[in-house]
């Protein structure tokens, strides 16, 4: 109700300013043709009726300024004032007995009427009827028949030449009304997209740092965990004498070491996915499990039946997560075997990840502070459109399944 009648105020505030010239006009008019009647016919007037003369001259201008606040009242409230102004003029015209004034009062009524009702046609053609008959009326009672003649030939080119200015006045108003509340909505717009762009750019600038810190983790972290845990296997080896097995790591230590520089270095440069060569992802996922296998020396059976690979940033992410998983087996688990299976089944990728190692108590959060890998694999099944499953419990080993859903031609 307060938003209604602020919207209400605001637009009869409007319609006001807009409306001052006409008033203006009127009001010099009605004010100026009073003036003269009252000192060119001064010895015709008793005071008492020079008084009532004023007073209803005044109330009938007054009127007409409060008109623009009878344009968003309803049909009622309209009608009520229109009535008043034209008992007013009316009035004024029987207590003046000026014919003249009729003209003046009586256009000024119309074209009010005009202004209010311009939307009802018949509304308005009913509300210039009513302030053509009070005018012929006063005018009757004044002269008789005889003056209605002249009444008829004079006012009726008056009235048209006054509805015409008043309809193209309003239309003109409401032209300029409708391009201030465009250019207000259009300002409005404006600043509705520039919060939308400043979120966006919020939004971007989060996603940008939290794939730089998954590629950071996928690349440097994961390649200096690999090393460290083939220099930690060749030492173990030189201890034991196998100094051949241990100079096979050591090449594996260096070659990785390469591709870990050539990986990083491809991250600074433009920060984009490495993908891998085209119909060759099951091989690139079988050289994972090789390199995991004679890296830590675990067993990891590998059951690979994909009819066709994913596509190629979703077989991004899943190289990312088997590599993450298989490095963090090989860190935490303590286990002594490894399974890895990937298949197409009811229309999913399936991934399975499972140890036989000491296991873990998973956080309620999913999160271990500390430990990015899981979150990166969280978010990277999240981008390729699936979900990923931890499930562990200490002394029984671990189990990771990622579900991805293919589409329709992949």
């Amino acid at each position: 109700m307060v938003f209604r009648f602020r919207s209400l105020a605001s637009q009869s505030s409007l319609t006001a300013r807009q409306a001052i010239p006409f008033f203006l006009m009127v009001t010099l008019a009605i004010a100026g043709y009073s003036a003269v009647l009252l000192f060119t016919r001064s010895a015709a007037w008793n005071p008492g009726q020079a008084a009532v003369f004023v007073i209803l001259v005044i109330l009938h201008i007054a009127l007409h300024w409060l008109s623009p606040w009878m344009a968003v009242a309803n049909y009622r409230v309209t009608f009520l004032y229109l009535a008043v102004q034209g008992a007013l003029a009316f009035t004024l015209v029987m207590v003046a007995r000026e014919h003249d004034l009729s003209y003046v009062l009586f256009l000024s009524v119309i074209g009010v009427t005009v202004g209010l009702l311009r939307s009802r046609i018949p509304l308005v053609a009913a509300g210039v009827g009513i302030a053509l008959a009070l005018s012929g009326l006063s005018l009757y009672l004044m002269a008789g028949p005889a003056a209605l003649r002249e009444w008829a030939v004079s006012l009726a080119p008056l009235t048209l030449f006054v509805v015409i200015y008043v309809l193209l006045f309003v239309r003109q108003n409401e032209a300029r009304a409708r391009a201030q509340q465009l250019a207000e909505e259009l300002e409005a717009a404006n600043r509705q997209l520039s919060e939308y762009a400043a979120q966006i750019e919020t939004l971007t600038l989060t996603a940008e740092r939290q794939r730089m810190a998954r590629e950071l983790h996928d690349t440097l972290a994961q390649g200096l965990a690999g090393l460290i845990l083939q220099l930690e296997a060749a030492s173990s080896h030189l201890s034991n004498g196998r100094e051949e097995k241990a100079q096979s790591i050591i090449q594996q230590a260096m070659q990785q070491a390469r591709d870990t520089l050539h990986e990083s270095r491809r991250v600074i440069d433009d920060l984009r996915a490495a993908g891998y060569p085209a119909g060759d992802w099951a091989n690139a996922v079988r050289q994972e499990v090789e390199r995991f296998t004679s890296t830590t020396g675990i067993a990891c059976q590998l059951d690979l039946d994909v009819s066709s690979p994913p596509p190629p940033e979703s077989g991004e992410h899943i190289l990312r997560i088997i590599s993450e998983g298989l490095t963090n087996i090989a860190r935490h688990a303590r286990a002594t075997q490894a399974r890895l299976s990937l298949e197409n089944r009811n229309g999913e990728f399936i991934l399975q990840l499972e140890d036989n190692g000491c296991g873990f108590e998973l956080p309620s959060s999913g999160f271990i502070p500390g430990h990015y890998g899981l979150l990166g694999m969280r978010e990277r099944a999240r981008m390729a459109g699936g979900d990923l499953r931890v499930t562990s419990q200490p002394g029984s080993g671990t189990r990771l399944e990622v579900r991805l859903p293919r589409h329709e031609g992949e």
